[in-house]
């Protein structure tokens, strides 16, 4: 563990005795997570005693949850999934990778259009039987309703946002918020809160649903953002090293099959 991720440890400790952090997150999906980058999450995920949350690529993403199964994870949530056919797949999809007991991981899927939640009343039976609960995408659905993302904590979506947490309410499916979870959305999560909200997340960590009451909520965030970017400056300098580590073997065979008069090896570079 680099000096970088030692800091970033310190962030998610700080993040789980003062904030509520109770996970971190991690995409197959837009994010394209790769294994070495997985790798390195769990390991400090692991040695902060958290959690781990993962979006998989899609509602029958078979070789997602059995690598998520491998790797170990304990939230699997399923992306983009819009009508009771898709998640039905999703169910069938964790039945043939995880198994009926599922060995305490949970599975949820992602409410992130105007389309799900037309739907969402006859999806709930499939969700009540097989899943364990709903993610509400904001900033996704806010865009599927032709809305921009200065919308995101407007009446229209946190009315929106309320009809899946009653639902969840009604039906005990666990209902986690993101997208747009920032200081300004403190107002729109508590009113959740009041009807169902067992946790909320960033891009990549999350919070146990009662961290929105306390008066450490705005300090809970900026940790979690210092937390984002310190992992992506991480993982560019981890990458620029790769990038840069045959750089002086280059230049050498380079010099060599130039002396022994070979044609000159285009650079990829150009």
């Amino acid at each position: 563990m680099n000096a970088n991720e030692s800091a970033m440890l310190d962030m998610l400790k700080k993040g789980r005795d003062e904030y509520g952090v109770v996970a971190v997150k991690a995409e197959f999906e837009a994010e394209g997570t790769r294994p070495d980058e997985l790798l390195r999450l769990l390991e400090l995920a692991h040695r902060a005693d958290l959690q781990v949350a993962l979006k998989i690529g899609g509602c029958e993403a078979v070789s997602d949850l059995l690598a998520a199964r491998l790797y170990g994870a304990d939230y699997l949530i399923a992306p983009m999934v819009e009508t009771p056919y898709a998640l039905t797949k999703f169910a069938d999809a964790r039945r043939k990778t995880w198994g009926e007991d599922a060995e305490n991981a949970k599975f949820l899927f992602n409410l992130e259009t105007a389309t799900t939640l037309t739907n969402l009343s006859a999806m709930l039976p499939i969700a009540t039987e097989h899943l364990d609960g709903i993610v509400f995408g904001r900033v996704d659905f806010t865009q599927s309703c032709g809305l921009g993302r200065s919308d995101i904590n407007t009446r229209r979506v946190s009315e929106a946002v309320l009809t899946a947490a009653c639902a969840c309410a009604e039906h005990d499916l666990e209902f986690v918020v993101g997208g747009g979870v920032a200081a300004e959305a403190v107002a729109a999560l508590r009113e959740f809160r009041s009807i169902r909200l067992d946790r909320f997340e960033t891009r990549k960590v999350v919070f146990d649903g009662s961290a929105v009451e306390s008066a450490g909520f705005e300090k809970g965030i900026a940790n979690a953002v210092a937390f984002e970017l310190a992992w992506l400056e991480n993982k560019r300098a981890y990458y620029s090293e790769i990038a840069e580590e045959d750089v002086a073997r280059i230049r050498m065979m380079r010099e060599r099959s130039a002396q022994a008069g070979n044609a000159r090896i285009p650079s990829l570079a150009a």
